[in-house]
């Protein structure tokens, strides 16, 4: 057989598209929305080679129109776990084995299929199932998947050409098996790109997977199975189940041949699982890999020399954004007082012109929240914060979910920096912000630092370099992802690598190097040309 080795292509960051009026990219998109919305699909689990339907038949809505019915998708229980995790380590041995190329090809096919002809059908699907604009979902959807698809190809071609040095007579090597079992992955709602690289990222490095996506995402994981599919994605590497948490969990967590989890999801839930691997460590063949990005309480601080009209943008996009449902968006601030009045003013402003509704309507800014329990929970702490004496609403407030799950974009402000919506994380349209003295900066970032459990992302703003170098300092551990003059949000894969420590994750860095590393295990491997024949060493002598 021939032999090589192989340069994979540069990856490159791949363009988001404008969806301006009378541009191609946008007729495609209005129209993959219009055959999606005519009419009803029915969504399978995948599992080895097989399409599974159950017939328990779950509803798919939009959240912005959740008297339209999208489609269905068949529920599974248990025993299609079971299935799932037989199909995923019989398939094992065939997949490990296939050359680094192949597997290479395979992602960098479904990279390109994803950017050019499933581009219109995976934003289509995302706007509509999940809610998002046009433009979130390309950046989203098309841009970050494709990303997430090349560059891990390229990182993993840097971990495997890694190799130590030799001594003479001596050559060492250094291998990186995929890990011995299976891996578990489970994707929230809010981001199709890390619904699709959650399970992609681990059977790159040559691991087959169980894939749990949200309910809520269904919709286009659908898509993403279609591209994988049609990329060549051997049956069984990834399989899709539709399943309740606590069923999987069973049979997952139980099982000896578990070897990872690579989740996103709530830190709660997170927490659960970590535990529940941890009494169960005793059945495992190997220690698992436990990888996860939760939540986040994000902040901005604004120093006493930053532009107010900044300042304003950087809130209103970072915050309002998809109706707060990423883990990075703004959610507390904290702005000098010799601003603040300028900085709400502009607020107050932006957000008048600010249109919400459906997704089809390109012209709208915010959409709905994901789903009834969450615009219900949304809607309890704007409640709350109207009967609290040292908070006040000055934009938004209003809920209506008589259509969709609408909650307006809502700017709070409170006298208490250590208020409830200043702690706890709301995952919507809420921003609360406390006005610190503007002599005081750094009593502001001991505020910020010590306030959340969680330390995902965080923005300062500021033109004083000393500012700037004394928040990246002392915020140090409070952020992951820090940014400087610019909003939380937007990490872009090969220039930000995402994820957060303390209550917010692992910390692995998604879209990095460093993620790929924990779906491997390596072995050393030591190779002597002239190998000793007699035991006695020299100062024997």
């Amino acid at each position: 057989m021939s032999k090589g080795f192989f340069t994979v292509p540069v990856p490159e960051n791949e363009p988001v598209l404008s969806y301006a009026p009378g541009t191609s990219e946008r007729a495609a998109l209005e129209s993959a929305l219009k055959v999606a919305r005519s009419k009803e699909i029915e969504i399978p689990m995948y599992i080895g080679s097989e399409a599974v339907r159950t017939g328990n038949l779950v509803p798919m809505t939009p959240p912005h129109d959740h008297q339209h019915v999208l489609g269905h998708f068949h529920m599974g229980d248990k025993k299609h776990v079971e299935q799932a995790v037989n199909a995923a380590l019989e398939a094992k041995p065939e997949w490990e084995a296939l050359s680094w190329e192949q597997r290479a090809a395979i992602f960098l096919k479904a990279a390109d299929l994803v950017a050019g002809p499933y581009r219109a059908k995976i934003n289509a699907a995302t706007m509509l199932s999940q809610s998002k604009n046009a433009y979130q979902a390309e950046i989203d959807a098309a841009c970050e998947f494709a990303d997430f698809l090349r560059f891990n190809v390229a990182y993993m071609t840097d971990i495997y050409s890694e190799q130590p040095e030799s001594s003479p007579g001596i050559w060492n090597r250094l291998e990186h098996r995929p890990l011995e079992g299976f891996v578990f992955a489970i994707t929230p709602f809010n981001f199709t790109a890390i619904a699709g690289n959650l399970p992609a990222a681990p059977a790159l490095m040559g691991n087959t997977c169980i894939w749990k996506p949200a309910f809520t995402q269904v919709y286009s994981a659908q898509v993403i199975m279609e591209i994988f599919q049609e990329a060549g994605l051997p049956g069984g590497v990834i399989n899709l189940v539709l399943v309740d948490g606590p069923d999987a969990g069973d049979v997952v967590f139980n099982h000896p041949d578990f070897a990872g989890l690579h989740f996103t999801g709530s830190t709660g839930v997170f927490q659960h699982l970590w535990k529940t691997i941890g009494e169960n460590i005793h059945k495992y063949k190997t220690y698992p890999r436990i990888v996860g990005e939760t939540g986040g309480k994000d902040y901005v601080i604004a120093h006493r020399s930053a532009n107010p009209k900044q300042v304003a943008t950087g809130l209103v996009r970072g915050a309002f954004e998809y109706q707060g449902q990423k883990c990075s968006a703004a959610s507390r601030a904290y702005v000098p007082s010799n601003m603040w009045e300028e900085v709400k003013g502009y607020m107050v402003e932006d957000l008048k012109s600010l249109k919400m509704g459906g997704v089809e309507d390109f012209s709208n800014f915010v959409n709905a929240v994901i789903d009834e329990r969450s615009f219900d929970k949304i809607e309890g702490f704007i409640a709350q914060v109207k009967e609290d004496p040292k908070t006040e609403i000055i934009a938004g407030g209003g809920c209506d979910k008589s259509k969709g799950y609408f909650v307006e974009p809502t700017v709070v402000l409170t006298k208490d920096a250590k208020s409830k919506t200043m702690c706890e994380e709301i995952f919507g349209p809420v921003l609360t912000i406390f006005v610190y003295d503007e002599n005081d900066f750094e009593g502001a970032l001991d505020l910020v630092n010590t306030t959340s459990d969680y330390a995902l992302t965080g923005a300062v703003f500021s033109k004083d370099r000393y500012a700037i170098e004394l928040a990246t300092k002392k915020l140090a551990h409070a952020s992951g992802n820090f940014y400087i003059n610019d909003k939380p949000t937007g990490a872009v894969v090969g220039q930000q690598p995402f994820g957060g420590s303390r209550a917010s994750g692992t910390n692995d860095k998604a879209g990095s190097v460093l993620n790929l590393l924990r779906w491997v295990s390596p072995r050393t491997i030591k190779e002597t040309f002239v190998t000793p024949e007699d035991y006695r060493y020299p100062f024997l002598g």
